[in-house]
């Protein structure tokens, strides 16, 4: 066998035979097949839980908590703005659905849909929404439109 630049032979040492664990004695890996004597480490089936450190006090229980968190009784609305409505044309009817319809929005969030006043109107549109801004109900009647409140 001739060996060339196509068929190149590895150079020495920079293959590694794999370690064969568990294979008698004979191999040197055998009888606790490199897990030790006793202990967690050394059965099948190990896990530890998320954030464990050992029995040491965990990170999340050694720092100390302060304040208040109004998360779970956060509300989460679908925000749009005056300017969003610019695409619809004069007289039409606005609401979740058109919006939806348009791709102004993607989805309508659990708590409904919110219009805020940023950006301008210069059409008569008929707008329903969960909730207005004092200045969104402010600039649709301005410009000629309606607005209506849909409860929930």
């Amino acid at each position: 066998m001739s060996t060339g630049v196509h068929t190149p032979r590895p150079r020495p040492g920079s293959t590694h035979k794999r370690k064969r664990i568990g294979r008698g004695p004979g191999s040197g890996h055998g009888k606790t097949a490199t897990r030790g004597s006793k202990g967690m480490w050394s059965r099948s089936g190990t896990r530890t839980k998320r954030g464990f450190e050992g029995g040491q006090m965990p990170l999340r229980r050694r720092v100390p908590k302060r304040g208040f968190s109004n998360q779970p009784f956060k509300k989460e609305h679908t925000i749009i703005n005056i300017g969003d409505l610019a695409r619809f044309e004069a007289g039409a009817k606005v609401g979740p659905e058109e919006l939806i319809a348009a791709g102004v929005v993607r989805r309508i969030a659990k708590h409904g849909l919110r219009v805020l006043g940023d950006g301008e109107i210069d059409r008569a549109l008929q707008v329903s929404a969960h909730y207005f801004t004092e200045s969104a109900r402010e600039k649709i009647t301005k410009a000629g439109g309606a607005v209506e409140v849909i409860r929930q």
